[in-house]
């Protein structure tokens, strides 16, 4: 038994320093959170924003930036909603807080028909209210909890279901132009943050406004990733590594690079267009990995280079 028990202890240690040593990559990668900074997180109650906080928190408490967080809660009706949980979480653990108050539940029941998605129109209404939120806290920075799962599922939905090559990306503008949105949880696997859950005892609330959802696109597009994680380890990690590795002249949007204007120089091009050769894949660093079966440690290592 007590052979078991470290055991354990050491898988969630490593857990721990994993998912917060991938948060810090990603901070620093996109430079998400500056000295000076007030941060609204946002916490819905579900497992990725309390694992975000969590971790926010740390790196707060250890890092050399020095910046305030603050967590944010949208309560929107959604009727058995437990009011309580949230207020009670952040006040033992010593999280300045807000809850928000606003029925979008009703306008998006009213709105939307029976059996349709409703996300679209409920994370619109979400967001004009966090944005609001955000500016009478003054808050410069808005964290979200989307993961790197979240991020590729995106992309597959716009590339099956909206014909763009776009995804979720770690920073960016907001809607309205007055704020920064960020997601320090982009390098991070759902799974991953799952299992901190559960570790930490998170009092998870589920979403029953849209969890009674099982065909829309997202879940359809979250299935098959998942079918492709069991059947080829590592290949979420190759596809996550290539939306930061994008060759525009090797695509075909003529509003990004110039195909028009294209003529030839006389001199070798870097990665240029092998016209008439076969095209090749060389498998990624973390397909071989997996492939080899190698520790869970050394993969970490290897992930991200």
């Amino acid at each position: 038994m007590e052979i078991l028990s470290r055991k354990i202890q050491y898988n969630t240690n490593k857990l721990r320093k994993r998912l917060r040593r991938l948060v810090g990559t990603a901070i620093a990668d996109f430079n998400m959170i500056e000295s000076g900074d007030r941060v609204m997180v946002c916490l819905s109650g579900g497992k990725d924003s309390y694992a975000l906080l969590d971790i926010l928190r740390n790196l707060q408490a250890h890092a050399p930036l020095d910046f305030e967080l603050i967590a944010v809660n949208l309560d929107q009706k959604q009727p058995g909603f437990p009011e309580h949980v949230l207020p009670e979480y952040l006040t033992q653990i010593g999280m300045p807080f807000r809850i928000v108050e606003q029925d979008t539940y009703s306008v998006v029941k009213r709105v939307i028909t029976e059996g349709k998605t409703t996300c679209s129109l409920c994370s619109r209404l979400r967001r004009g209210v966090l944005y609001r939120v955000a500016t009478e806290l003054g808050a410069t920075k808005i964290a979200l909890g989307h993961h790197r799962d979240d991020i590729l599922e995106t992309f597959f939905l716009n590339m099956f279901y909206g014909g763009k090559l776009k995804a979720m990306p770690p920073k960016l503008v907001s809607d309205d132009g007055h704020h920064i949105v960020i997601r320090p949880l982009a390098y991070c696997k759902e799974k991953d943050l799952a299992a901190y859950a559960e570790l930490e005892n998170f009092p998870i609330i589920p979403c029953n406004l849209c969890g009674s959802q099982p065909n829309m696109q997202r879940q359809v597009i979250k299935e098959m990733m998942q079918q492709w994680d069991k059947k080829f380890p590592g290949r979420l990690e190759t596809m996550f590594t290539a939306l930061q590795n994008i060759k525009l002249s090797h695509l075909a949007d003529s509003t990004l690079y110039d195909f028009q204007g294209l003529k030839p120089h006389g001199s070798p091009v870097v990665d240029g267009d092998k016209a008439f050769d076969e095209e090749t894949f060389e498998p990624s660093v973390a397909e071989l990995l997996a492939k080899n079966s190698l520790n869970e440690t050394e993969r970490d290592e290897t992930t991200f280079i």
